[in-house]
């Protein structure tokens, strides 16, 4: 009897342990999901595309995409995200398709109301327009690259079209400044800046082919910009049409090597972004 009891309490012992270590390892899991989810990066957008006719031979169009990003909660980093519209306080996706219905109907009724006198002298159909755009363009080793580009017709020639490039350090939960790349000092870098102009043409075209950036420069030097963003090989500097060139060249790209800034760079980026 003893013997039946000692197997049965053996037995128990088994299965309660069994029971502790299945216990333990959902715990563990369990634990490494929640770890997972609160580190996971998500990101999605909203987006409001509308129009409305003025007359006859007007059109209005409105299109505006902004990124969300559920996981993010600084709020001054999400400030630093949505710059551009300071009326912003609810980061949410219903905050953010709710405050794009708002500016939709504050533009069509702005351009109602205060450009009637223009609206007499449009002869033929025309559709003038607001666009807007937040793109996500890379994330890589806690450096999130964002590109805003915007443009807009009124009449005229030709649109006006411009980018804004930022990227924000996710780790530090901060717009990532250039002193945070590199401490080469500014003259250092204007002088690369106009050394590699012509590195990435603008694609540009006349009768005889491709036009070089050089040939359509607007400025005696180039001024280091605040649109930049990188990748493994380099430091880019964006500029939009006339801050540097003509409208014709379009908006102008400049390259500057890891290689170029070797010796200035910051130690945390260079670790970060494994630059040798």
């Amino acid at each position: 009897m003893k013997n039946i009891i000692a197997v049965l309490a053996l037995s128990s012992f088994f299965v309660f342990s069994a029971c502790n270590k299945k216990d333990a390892v959902a715990e563990v899991l369990t634990e490494k999901t929640e770890d997972k989810k609160s580190n996971e990066f998500i990101v999605d957008s909203v987006t409001v595309k509308d129009s409305t006719r003025v007359s006859d031979s007007l059109k209005l169009a409105f299109t505006s995409k902004l990124l969300t990003f559920p996981t993010l909660k600084d709020k001054a980093l999400l400030d630093s995200i949505y710059f551009q519209h300071e009326k912003i306080k609810d980061f949410s996706k219903a905050g953010l398709q709710a405050y794009l219905e708002n500016k939709k109907n504050d533009y069509f009724s702005t351009m109602k109301n205060d450009n009637k006198d223009w609206y007499s002298d449009i002869t033929y159909a025309q559709e003038w327009y607001s666009s807007s755009y937040m793109n996500l363009k890379s994330n890589v080793n806690g450096y999130m690259h964002i590109q805003y580009a915007g443009s807009a017709y009124i009449g005229g020639a030709h649109e006006e079209y411009g980018f804004s490039e930022r990227v924000f350090d996710l780790k530090n939960n901060k717009k990532l400044e250039l002193k945070d790349i590199t401490s080469i000092p500014e003259n250092k870098l204007e002088t690369l800046l106009m050394k590699n102009l012509d590195k990435i043409n603008s694609g540009a075209m006349d009768g005889n082919g491709e036009v070089k950036n050089s040939e359509m420069l607007l400025v005696e030097r180039i001024p280091v910009s605040d649109n930049f963003y990188f990748d493994e090989k380099n430091l880019y500097f964006h500029y939009s049409p006339y801050e540097i060139t003509a409208f014709a060249a379009g908006d102008i790209t400049i390259p500057v090597s890891w290689e170029e800034l070797k010796g200035t760079i910051n130690a945390e980026f260079k670790e970060r972004m494994k630059i040798k």
